[in-house]
């Protein structure tokens, strides 16, 4: 058996990169699968292939978080796929690089309902509807502490996302629904590094202590843990999974 048999997830973003590493482990574990996309339907498609063909059970959501009455119905329209929801996984990210000077109003906003405004959503649904027990993580960013210029709104954005982690961790805690954030460092993903170049990449790993950048599958382990049941007495923390650098 699984860790996750009989348990159910909702994974936003869960189509490529990150959030689809997250939404394979999650099913490998034995947890049925509800996972986002926003614009990329046959990556989503790929995976919900990849979960089946295993044996395990997923379905795909078109879901444009920068609107927030997607946000606001998701949970309802993931429970009438897969049932009631034991896990949450905030991934979906807007990720914008633009220095203040030339930071428009439309992508400030767009950074904030992504990043900020729809997760916000989902936890307070989430609080209402998730089974006691259940699960709620986030994927943060170690940008937070960077300090790169161009990165302000979305470090912004994650920052606020971690504070909202420390205080529902205690107020879902009497129903034993825990609340935790990761804060990955570089991660191999279209998102992340595709427009970097492979020796910029490469430089990058020689300064790092373990001599390679992030992986998907990194993250995905981390929070397979989180989710299962031996992560039951870890609450209302930020984890930094960067390898160490």
């Amino acid at each position: 058996m699984g860790s996750l048999d009989n348990k159910t997830a909702l994974v936003t973003g869960g189509s490529r990169g990150i959030g689809r590493a997250i939404a394979l482990r999650l099913a490998a574990d034995g947890a049925q699968v509800v996972l986002t996309y926003a614009v990329n339907s046959d990556a989503a498609v790929d995976v919900v292939k990849a979960i089946t063909t295993a044996g395990g059970q997923a379905w795909a959501v078109a879901a444009d978080l920068r609107f927030p009455a997607v946000a606001s119905e998701l949970l309802a329209q993931a429970e009438s796929l897969a049932g009631p929801l034991d896990i949450l996984v905030n991934n979906a990210a807007h990720a914008p690089t633009s220095l203040l000077a030339e930071c428009s109003d439309e992508e400030f906003a767009s950074t904030m309902t992504v990043n900020v405004m729809s997760p916000f959503m989902l936890m307070r649904d989430a609080a209402r509807r998730l089974r006691d027990g259940g699960r709620i993580i986030n994927i943060s960013s170690t940008a937070i502490d960077a300090r790169v210029p161009g990165l302000a709104a979305y470090a912004g954005s994650k920052a606020a996302v971690d504070c909202f982690t420390r205080v529902w961790a205690t107020e879902l805690a009497p129903r034993r629904i825990t609340v935790n954030s990761i804060q990955p460092g570089m991660v191999d993903t279209d998102l992340i590094t595709d427009n970097m170049g492979e020796e910029v990449k490469q430089v990058a790993a020689r300064h790092h202590p373990l001599g390679r950048i992030g992986q998907p599958d990194d993250l995905a382990d981390v929070v397979a843990f989180l989710a299962g049941p031996d992560s039951r007495w870890v609450n209302g923390q930020i984890i930094i999974a960067n390898g160490g650098i």
